[in-house]
């Protein structure tokens, strides 16, 4: 069947069954994005750790190379949201590029990889808010504390997605303006011996082990390529996704560079390496900063941020797989029900409940197993969620030349259309052969366990291929409809 053809396929559901157009300005949708990638949790967690374990004083430079691999990046991927507006986003994009083989491939690998990046997060935020309760003297047990925040989390995933941007919007601003407070508190009284420049110079961004530091600061933008999830329920689509898409990469890359340069200068260039290996949890070193240089009530305000922070990251990778879960219902690799959405709220409420249930269900199996909550549960799932997200972007990448290749009238020129996309690809599959080659080191697990972690990915792929498979041989018609245009 020709790409003219099935270009000009009526949407299979029907009218009354859409999610809620308009909802979403590019504000609303930014907030979504980098809510997800939990900015504080990043600067808290994300930058210690890669600055220990990876190239050090060099870090903030990392998180400079990866911003810039990532808008080379945003470059082709938001050329091709301009002609295709499908909550099925990254599979949609494959499915128009690479066919509906690699659609269904990469529509299961998006369903493992957000649902392992939300649910491992239960375990920090049971962590967290365990240790700031008891401070109050409130003893519960983490689980417990994982519970509640999945039980409200349930409840604004089912309801109008306008109400999870508000909550998160208001998150996220209180977690940028107390780093910031920080930020600024440092550059004034000039960091430990004076502000220094180091930390972008090549001898200290390529110096330790700088691949480490690069994974680490990807993992840290891990949900700003969510845009496009929202496309359906944005304002002006074609407008508000790239804008979106741009701002959250320059924002959220911005941030990190700015904030883990201050905290470099905070404790020194010479200084940092000691300093961090010598506390006994790294994370600490956001809170000690603050204390040193700001006062008490800043690492407090941090601490109840820091949860909330890992909240907003919750609500924010609930809302994309149960919009997986609806887009993929919708064009027939699951079952009908999941593609319909709630009468009044016009939410994807059937996806949304189906992934507060696994949700449940794993939790309970780490419970059961006594795992820890942040070197199990968080350590093991996030990582194979940040693993699937970039293999999703890899696979993007090379579906954007794919489709202009066959539509050139479409085409934005040489550059967006061929040249940026190939070579984000190129960039992205370095880091995933980065990523699976330390998973060990990144997890903490066994050999054999990281490598079967990593292998979620390829079941995932798998499963996806059969079911593309099946319904290619079910409905030919609807399996050269998917990942078309939804509005």
């Amino acid at each position: 069947m020709s790409y003219e053809h099935t270009e000009t396929l009526a949407p299979l559901a029907p009218a009354a069954n859409q999610l809620r157009k308009g909802a979403l300005g590019a504000g609303a949708v930014t907030f979504f994005v980098i809510s997800a990638a939990a900015p504080l949790v990043a600067i808290a967690g994300g930058a210690p750790l890669g600055m220990l374990l990876g190239n050090g004083a060099g870090m903030p430079g990392a998180y400079g190379i990866t911003m810039l691999i990532l808008l080379l990046f945003a470059v082709g991927y938001c050329a091709l949201a301009r002609h295709v507006t499908n909550a099925g986003a990254f599979y949609a994009f494959a499915a128009r590029g690479l066919g509906g083989m690699a659609g269904g491939a990469s529509s299961m690998i998006a369903l493992v990889g957000y649902n392992t990046m939300q649910i491992g997060l239960y375990g920090m935020f049971g962590a967290a808010a365990q240790g700031l309760f008891q401070q109050v003297g409130i003893s519960l047990p983490w689980w417990a504390y994982a519970y509640i925040a999945m039980a409200s989390i349930s409840v604004l995933g089912y309801r109008q997605v306008d109400l999870s941007a508000k909550v998160l919007t208001l998150l996220v601003a209180a977690e940028y303006l107390c780093v910031l407070v920080l930020d600024v508190a440092i550059i004034a009284k000039g960091g430990d011996s004076g502000l220094s420049a180091a930390p972008f110079a090549p001898s200290h961004v390529f110096s330790g082990s700088p691949s480490i530091g690069l994974v680490f600061a990807f993992a840290c933008f891990v949900g700003f390529e969510a845009t496009t999830i929202y496309g359906e329920e944005a304002k002006d689509p074609k407008r508000t996704i790239p804008l979106a898409t741009y701002f959250s990469v320059l924002l959220i890359g911005g941030f990190y560079m700015v904030s883990s340069w201050a905290l470099v200068n905070a404790e020194g260039v010479s200084k940092l390496a000691g300093y961090l290996g010598g506390l006994p949890d790294p994370t600490r070193f956001l809170f000690n900063m603050a204390d040193r240089y700001v006062g008490h009530w800043l690492s407090l305000t941090m601490s109840v941020l820091f949860v909330t922070s890992v909240y907003a990251g919750l609500l924010a990778f609930h809302n994309s797989v149960a919009r997986y879960f609806f887009a993929m219902g919708r064009e027939g690799l699951l079952p009908g029900h999941f593609g319909k959405t709630h009468d009044e709220h016009q939410s994807p409420h059937t996806g949304s409940v189906a992934q507060t249930v696994i949700a449940a269900i794993v939790v309970a199996v780490f419970v059961l197993t006594k795992q820890d909550p942040v070197l199990a549960l968080f350590s093991w799932l996030t990582n194979v969620g940040a693993l699937g997200v970039i293999t999703l972007m890899a696979i993007a990448s090379f579906a954007v030349p794919a489709f202009f290749a066959r539509n050139k009238k479409m085409s934005d020129g040489v550059f967006s259309s061929y040249i940026a996309p190939i070579g984000a690809g190129v960039l992205l599959v370095v880091v995933l052969y980065n990523i699976v080659i330390n998973f060990a080191l990144l997890t903490g697990a066994s050999s054999f366990l990281s490598y079967s972690l990593t292998g979620l990915i390829l079941a995932g792929a798998v499963i996806g291929l059969g079911l593309s498979w099946r319904l290619r041989v079910a409905d030919p018609v609807r399996y050269a409809s998917i990942g078309h245009e939804k509005i």
